[in-house]
């Protein structure tokens, strides 16, 4: 039986050059909003202070200072210039500057555990963050964010008009799971985070000789035991295929053929360990 809490969400799944497949929930409209909101309240914070702070300055400024009529109006010209930088750079760099620096995420993102990542799962650079805030104010457009709303609707990934245009998409956080394997084994984003535990040992083997197995290199050995850390968080289906298809390419690399007493998790397993015992006692 599958876990309600898991069909709430829509799961985005992403199969990596590693031929293993990431799965992140999409986030929904719900979530978004509200993360917006509180980047909002923070943005229209941010920016009181600031023009407080710079009345508070231009009223202490002694009066015997001051500068005749024609000065005085060229200084407003000046403070209202200086306002509506202000304003600009709140507006155009707070969402880049964050998701570019802070791992995708804003304030109001890493409230909601939100975060903006690329369509290939990877983390986003600062021009994928100047791309998608740039269209922000289209998305916005004619008010309250009706275009952005109407693209996450109509689009498969819950993208709005300036995520389609940087290849970018915000999804529900997921901690990091440290892989049960020993070694330098890739981590694995999963729901709860787990301490490691020792591999089990184990009685079978696959019946290749120590030269056969020392084709394979390490390289090989990550993509294993990255396949083997995560196999257990996949959908049934993904996982199997994902095991057929590593397991058929060691197996070529090996030039033999899959045993056939045992199924092809089961000699991804057993041939990293026996990986691990050779490059151990050498």
């Amino acid at each position: 039986m599958k876990d309600s809490s898991v069909e709430l969400r829509d799961q985005l799944s992403i199969d990596t050059p590693e031929l293993v497949a990431l799965e992140f929930p999409v986030a929904g409209i719900g979530s978004r909003s509200i993360a917006c909101i509180v980047d909002y309240v923070i943005q229209g914070a941010a920016v009181t202070l600031v023009i407080l702070g710079l009345a508070l300055l231009s009223l202490s400024v002694p009066s015997a200072n001051a500068a005749p009529a024609k000065g005085s109006s060229s200084a407003g010209v000046w403070a209202t210039a200086i306002v509506l930088l202000i304003l600009f750079l709140f507006q155009w760099g707070y969402f880049s500057l964050f998701e570019a620096f802070w791992n995708g995420q804003t304030p109001g993102k890493r409230m909601l555990k939100l975060r903006v990542i690329q369509q290939s799962g990877q983390q986003i650079g600062f021009f994928h963050a100047l791309s998608r805030n740039l269209l922000r104010i289209v998305d916005s457009l004619p008010g309250f964010y009706l275009v952005a709303i109407v693209f996450v609707f109509a689009t498969k990934r819950s993208q709005r008009l300036g995520d389609l245009v940087a290849a970018t998409m915000v999804v529900h956080e997921r901690k990091i799971e440290m892989p049960i394997w020993e070694g330098t084994a890739a981590r694995s984003f999963t729901a709860s985070l787990v301490e490691p535990v020792a591999a089990v040992q184990s009685t079978r083997s696959t019946g290749l000789a120590a030269d056969v197995i020392a084709r394979l290199d390490h390289g090989d050995l990550e993509l294993i035991e990255s396949f083997n850390a995560r196999r257990l968080d996949l959908p049934y289906k993904a996982s199997s295929a994902l095991a057929e298809r590593l397991a058929g390419q060691m197996a070529g690399k090996l030039d033999v053929s899959l045993p056939a007493d045992m199924s092809p998790e089961t000699f991804l397993e057993l041939l990293a360990n026996e990986m691990r015992t050779i490059v151990n006692g050498s």
